[in-house]
């Protein structure tokens, strides 16, 4: 699922969408998350690099990760 072309993601974690013209700030797992899925990593790559790297349970992360790419869904920032 990869992230749609045209959408910009800033060091500090300001996201735009220049095709809505809506921008976000995402927090840093956020973020990180993001610039992951953008290399075109699988989730269930970015779930065990979050899983090694962050002291976190397996299903609080699969939590976040379902949460987070709705949002994106919800967003339209991600192709389907």
């Amino acid at each position: 699922m990869p992230i749609k072309g045209n959408i910009a993601l800033s060091d500090n974690g300001f996201v735009f969408n220049p095709a809505s013209g809506d921008s976000f700030t995402l927090n840093n797992t956020g973020k990180e998350v993001l610039l992951l899925i953008k290399e075109g990593k699988a989730i269930e790559e970015i779930s065990n690099l979050m899983l090694e790297k962050y002291d976190v349970d397996p299903i609080t992360l699969e939590r976040y990760l379902v949460d987070f790419l709705n949002d994106l869904r919800s967003n339209n920032l991600i192709e389907e």
